[in-house]
């Protein structure tokens, strides 16, 4: 038996060892009754993801439509992918069918967009370009990026992504609304329809004198979408950034159909001779290439694809308005024609890559993927659909 003095120093040495037994258990039954903790995601981590950023030419603008029909009814032959249509030939029309929430807002974010096409083997593909995006729309706001159309500025938008998913690439086609393109194209659209004689002249002068500012603005964007990246914890082996360039929506002179005023009433091409040379043979290049010189300066991977659309281009004379017999890439145009929006979608899909443009040029950022290194013009094969996209390796 013990002394009272004896149990008194016994049971004082036992009680610290009886409290940390305790807490051990406690600890052991903690773990077993509640779940396991979330693991952030991020590199390494989380689902798999592609994600483009930019303006109309990447968000999917004119996904809605399999090359170009003169019917305005039904399904317009087959063209119109936002139709639903009942046997008896009752249509209703719901672009969200195409560009989902995105059409709400303007963004048009097509089901067919370059990301969305691009057989890429993720889980994800994100799509945050915005139709009329400029470059001060991809900044962070921290950096004097600006909101738009109600939407954060898109790398702070890419920021919550990368810390959510596995971003394994980022491809960014930005500048032409820097340099108003869209508005020079208006702009001849209205000379030709006017009668007031070619405007190339006039539109590659104001071209000009917006560059330096572009330029420096894809600058920006790219050093903010890595900064991004890194801040999400994305050393540059663990993701891939390419930056795409555009593609003319017109032919040259020499390649168009019509003639006289059926380019306007027919083709939706309603633009002088004059003015299809300088779209195609100048105002293009010289965007692209004012690009490619920004990311090589930054050390960006490019992809031209000025020549992805070639024999497909809005009124070009080896492609063809699309018939009864339906919409086929093979034969058809990949661009929207000029809409005013009176009685065929929205006349800011005008002058875009449709879906089968689209899927084209996503094939080629596929293409791109599989490439680690240098810089790559993406082109189709004539005679063929948008699945034939071959690259040619340029310095």
């Amino acid at each position: 038996m013990f002394t009272r003095t004896a149990w008194v120093i016994l049971t004082r040495q036992l009680r610290p060892r009886r409290a940390l037994m305790l807490a051990l258990a406690a600890a052991m039954l903690a773990a077993v009754a509640l779940p396991a903790q979330r693991t952030e995601a991020g590199p390494g981590s989380g689902p798999t993801a592609i994600v483009s950023l930019g303006d109309s030419f990447i968000s999917g603008e004119a996904g809605r439509w399999n090359g170009n029909a003169l019917n305005i009814f039904g399904t317009r032959n087959g063209t119109d992918r936002a139709a639903s249509c009942t046997w008896w030939g009752y249509c209703t029309y719901d672009a969200h069918r195409v560009y989902g929430s995105s059409y709400d807002n303007g963004c048009h974010r097509s089901d067919v967009a370059t990301i969305k096409s691009a057989g890429i083997s993720v889980q994800e593909r994100i799509n945050i370009a915005c139709s009329g995006a400029q470059t001060k729309n991809i900044w962070r706001a921290s950096q004097g990026g600006q909101s738009y159309k109600g939407e954060a500025p898109q790398a702070d938008q890419l920021f919550t992504i990368a810390q959510q998913k596995d971003v394994k690439l980022v491809v960014l086609t930005i500048m032409a609304n820097d340099v108003g393109f869209a508005d020079h194209v208006i702009n001849c659209t209205a000379s030709w329809i006017l009668g007031l004689g070619p405007c190339n002249q006039a539109q590659q002068a104001a071209l000009e004198a917006d560059m330096p500012a572009a330029r420096a603005g894809l600058a920006k964007a790219i050093d903010e979408v890595r900064a991004v990246m890194a801040a999400a914890g994305y050393s540059p082996s663990q993701w891939r950034f390419v930056v795409a360039g555009y593609a003319s929506p017109v032919p040259a002179a020499a390649n168009v159909r019509y003639s006289g005023s059926d380019r306007w009433w027919d083709g939706g091409c309603p633009f002088y001779d004059a003015d299809f040379d300088w779209a195609k043979n100048v105002a293009t290049p010289y965007i692209v290439d004012n690009m490619r010189q920004v990311a090589a300066s930054k050390g960006v991977q490019f992809l031209d694809v000025r020549d992805s659309l070639n024999g497909h281009e809005s009124c070009h004379r080896n492609s063809s308005l699309v018939g009864s017999s339906g919409p086929n890439s093979v034969y058809h145009e990949w661009v929207r024609w000029v809409n005013t929006g009176c009685c065929q979608g929205d006349a800011q899909e005008s002058m875009h890559p449709n879906a089968f443009g689209q899927r084209a040029i996503g094939k080629c950022v596929q293409l791109i993927y599989a490439k680690t290194s240098g810089n790559w013009s993406c082109r189709n094969t004539a005679g063929q659909g948008y699945t034939a996209m071959t690259l040619v390796q340029i310095p």
